[in-house]
């Protein structure tokens, strides 16, 4: 297991490299300058040329992509061109808000998912069962800021229970910031729910058709404890795999749903930079995005040999 973990840690070097040059070639070759934003629309060429030279934009792709990979190689991910603060400053000061929507999407969805889609698999046909595939469907075919807007007007400007945006710490109280973490969860986590549930029931509904099943019910073990010690446990392969890979559905899902309550997070700290073109801020969120989810799927190939005794590495 050491091995395995430490070969996947070394792993995460050349996961990282790729996606700093992809990410750095994008950003250099797609259109735009931010020399050009901060310069105004009526700056003349001269000033902007000044400006071009002082962010170090006026040198090849190749020096400044050796200067930009030096520094992240010490753990600086360089100076927001705009604000002139510490990329990692930055990120610090909004990943509380961040980092408290995915964790309670997280636990909101899997407390949610995991026993409906159970159920769902093990009463196949049943009313439940086909509303769960009715709600998979919509809660697929409907974009999360249209679902974040309707939420907003049920729950915010017609019930007047929850408020429309803004966020709330954990250090201020739990409930206000239970109160403000409410509606953008259940937003982001509807799309996140629906995928874990039908990955939970197709694993279950396939498991209650296995002979260990037949036998535990031919030896009169109870129907709940055959359903959730047998077909459940024997489904957490698949469960654990969907859970990881959603985690990139819930990254890009926290930009959108920060944008829609304008909730101050990272999310909204990368959308800002793209439209001032912030090179050094946008490069550092991918990065550090990019680092959390191969991070989280290490964890979850590494929680495999804890639920699986077969899984060994």
């Amino acid at each position: 297991m050491l091995a395995f973990v430490i070969k996947r840690m070394l792993g995460l070097v050349p996961v990282i490299l790729v996606v700093s040059i992809v990410v750095f070639l994008l950003l250099r070759l797609s259109p735009g300058d931010p020399a050009v934003v901060i310069a105004g629309d009526n700056a003349d060429a001269a000033t902007i040329e000044r400006i071009r030279a002082t962010l170090g934009l006026n040198q090849p792709l190749t020096s400044q992509f050796i200067i930009w990979a030096g520094s992240l190689l010490h753990g600086d991910l360089g100076v927001s061109v705009f604000s002139n603060i510490p990329v990692t400053q930055l990120i610090l000061q909004r990943l509380e808000p961040t980092a408290s929507l995915a964790l309670t999407t997280l636990i909101f969805s899997i407390v949610v998912a995991i026993p409906l889609g159970t159920i769902a698999g093990a009463t196949a046909g049943s009313w439940l069962d086909r509303t769960l595939m009715l709600v998979s469907v919509l809660g697929f075919s409907i974009p999360v800021f249209v679902l974040g807007y309707c939420l907003i007007y049920v729950f915010s400007l017609q019930l007047h229970l929850l408020p429309v945006q803004g966020f709330s710490s954990i250090r201020n109280g739990i409930l206000p910031f239970l109160s403000s973490i409410a509606l953008p969860t259940m937003t982001l986590g509807l799309a996140y729910l629906v995928l874990i549930a039908r990955i939970t029931r197709a694993s279950v509904l396939e498991m209650m058709g296995e002979d260990f099943i037949r036998t535990a019910r031919a030896k009169g073990v109870k129907e709940r404890i055959v359903v959730t010690r047998h077909a459940l446990r024997n489904s957490a392969i698949p469960i654990l795999t969907v859970i990881g890979i959603g985690v990139a559905l819930l990254i890009s899902g926290v930009v959108v749903i920060e944008t829609v309550f304008n909730i101050p997070g990272v999310g909204r700290l990368v959308v800002d930079a793209i439209l001032k073109r912030d090179y050094p801020v946008i490069q550092g969120v991918i990065l550090m995005f990019s680092g959390v989810y191969v991070l989280i799927n290490l964890i979850i190939d590494i929680a495999y040999a804890f639920l699986d005794p077969r899984v060994r590495y």
